[in-house]
């Protein structure tokens, strides 16, 4: 399985997720020039969260995947969170960031951390 297909499977497994635990999905994949991708925008509460998800099946082989989000990705996922802000007229609204950690052996969500960075 390709990244792509194993992220879009993660993102899958994790919109469900929010669903469930009662946010309202906003936004899939939203690009903002070269600083890349967020994966999941959503809402609750009247907080707009930007979810990084990361889907691994060999922990062993890649390591933790928080370890890959790095203070360059940080940085260019806020840049992004910005742009989407920006280009959709959002002000005075509390946001937050939060990284959903997806075991795809058995498609389950090991961690949702909150205000991750």
């Amino acid at each position: 399985m390709n990244n792509r297909t194993k992220g879009n499977k993660g993102e899958d497994i994790a919109v469900n997720y929010l669903i469930n635990k009662g946010f309202s999905i906003r936004k899939r994949n939203f690009h903002f020039g070269r600083y890349g991708e967020i994966d999941i925008i959503a809402e609750k509460d009247n907080v707009l969260i930007f979810f990084e998800v990361k889907a691994r099946y060999n922990y062993e082989k890649f390591g933790d995947p928080l370890f890959s989000i790095n203070s360059k990705k940080q940085a260019n996922f806020r840049r992004a969170a910005e742009g989407y802000l920006y280009l959709n007229k959002i002000e005075n609204k509390e946001c937050r960031f939060d990284v959903l950690i997806i075991n795809l052996n058995n498609f389950q969500i090991e961690q949702h951390l909150e205000n991750a960075f």
